[in-house]
C-alpha cells in the first residue's frame, strides 16, 4: 500500500483525486499540506486524513509519506517537485509539469540524479474513452489518420476558485497551458506519433488579464496526420475528440469527460458502422494505482516526466507562434536506454 501526501490540496484535490483515491487499490492518503497551516489541518479533518503540514518540504519529510502528488499553483511546481525529490520521494506532479521546458528538464535531471521516480498527472492517458481511441487506430480501423482534432473548453469566469488562472506570472499562460496540454497529450497518445511543428493563434478579452482566454493550435505529427486543438476558457465545457483517417472516422462528443458515460462512434462513407459506450469513472484511481505500481513492481507508467517535458516543449512553441506569428519546430526531447534522455534537440525555430 502507497502512502500519498498531496501538495497544494484545494479544489481539485477535494472535487477529483480524493473520490480517486477512495477507488483505489493500492494506496492511500496520509497526509496533505496547504500554505495555511489552520486550513490545512481543516481539510485534514474534513476528509480523515493524518497528517497536515504547511509545506512540501515538511511533507516530504514525514516517514509516514512514500509518494507525493504535487497540485500547486504552476509556479510552484518546480520548487515542490525539487522538494520531494530532495527528500527521496516518488512524485507525481499535475499538469503542465512546469512553467517552461528549463524547468521540466530541471526536474527530470534532479530525479535521475537521486534515483527517484517522477510521473507526470495527464489524467486522460487513464480514460477508457482515450484508450479506445489509441487502440483502434494502433488497428487500422480508420486507415491511415489524416486529421485529428481533440477541443476544449470550460467557462472560466471571475467566480472561478482558481484565481491565479489570469496570472502570467503563475499560470504559464492561459488555456494553452491549462488546458491545451491535455488536448495536445492526449493526440500524441492516441496517435503515438510525436509533433514536429507548430503553428498557433490566440486571443484576449478584458477579462483575461496577462494571458490568452483562446487559442487554436497546428500541430504536424512526424507520420503526417495534422491535429487541431481549439481551446478557450469561454465557452461551455466541451471535450470533443475525432480522428480522421483514410479509411474511417472515430468520433466522441466530450470524449475526455469524467462525468457521464462516453458514446464511440465509428464512421465509414458517412454512415455510423460501429459504436460503444465507455465509462472514464475509474481514470483518477488507475492513475494513482498505476503510479503505486510503478514504484512497487516497476510496472510501466503511462506518464512518467519525460512525456510532461515534451509537453512543455510543444507548449512552449505554441507562445512562441503566438507572439511571431510563425510556425515554429519542437524540440524533441531524444530517448536513452528505454526511456528519453536528460536532454533536448536543438532549441526551437522560426520556419519561413
Amino acid at each position: 500500500m502507497v502512502r500519498f501526501g498531496i501538495v497544494g490540496f484545494g479544489l481539485h484535490a477535494a472535487k477529483r483525486l480524493m473520490p480517486g483515491f477512495r477507488l483505489a487499490k493500492n494506496c492511500r492518503v496520509t497526509a496533505l499540506a496547504r500554505r495555511n497551516i489552520e486550513q490545512a489541518r481543516e481539510s485534514a479533518r474534513q476528509y480523515d486524513i493524518p497528517l497536515a503540514f504547511p509545506s512540501a518540504a515538511e511533507l516530504a519529510g514525514s516517514p509516514q509519506v512514500d509518494a507525493v502528488l504535487v497540485t500547486t499553483p504552476n509556479s510552484l511546481h518546480l520548487r515542490d517537485v525539487l522538494a520531494a525529490i530532495d527528500a527521496g520521494k516518488a512524485v507525481l506532479c499535475e499538469k503542465p509539469l512546469a512553467m517552461n521546458s528549463a524547468e521540466a528538464r530541471e526536474m527530470v535531471e534532479a530525479a535521475r540524479r537521486k534515483n527517484v521516480l517522477l510521473g507526470v498527472a495527464q489524467i486522460f492517458r487513464f480514460d477508457e474513452s482515450v484508450n479506445r481511441f489509441r487502440e483502434r487506430v494502433a488497428a487500422g480501423d480508420i486507415g491511415k489518420p489524416l486529421f485529428a482534432r481533440c477541443e476544449f473548453s470550460f467557462l472560466a469566469d471571475p467566480s472561478h476558485p482558481r484565481k491565479w488562472l489570469y496570472d502570467s506570472s503563475v499560470a504559464g499562460a492561459g488555456p494553452i497551458f491549462d488546458i491545451g496540454v491535455h488536448c495536445v497529450d492526449t493526440l500524441r497518445y492516441v496517435l503515438g506519433d510525436e509533433v514536429e511543428r507548430v503553428t498557433a493563434t490566440a486571443g484576449s478579452d478584458e477579462r483575461s488579464g496577462t494571458v490568452e482566454s483562446m487559442a487554436a493550435l497546428v500541430l504536424e505529427f512526424s507520420r503526417g496526420t495534422i491535429g487541431m486543438v481549439p481551446i478557450s476558457f469561454r465557452a461551455d465545457y466541451r471535450t470533443p475528440m475525432e480522428i480522421v483517417g483514410d479509411g474511417g472516422v472515430l468520433w466522441a462528443d466530450d470524449a475526455l469527460t469524467v462525468e457521464r458515460p462516453v458514446e464511440i462512434q465509428l464512421s465509414r462513407r458517412k454512415q455510423v458502422v460501429e459504436h460503444e459506450t465507455v465509462s472514464n469513472q475509474l481514470a483518477y484511481a488507475l492513475q494513482v494505482d498505476a503510479f503505486a505500481g510503478w514504484m512497487e513492481a516497476g510496472a510501466q507508467f503511462p506518464a512518467p516526466g519525460e512525456e510532461g517535458w515534451q509537453n512543455q516543449e510543444i507548449l512552449d512553441a505554441a507562445l512562441r507562434s503566438v507572439a511571431s506569428g510563425r510556425t515554429q519546430r519542437v524540440a524533441r526531447v531524444t530517448l536513452n536506454r528505454g526511456t528519453r534522455a536528460a536532454s533536448s534537440g536543438p532549441a526551437g525555430m522560426d520556419i519561413a
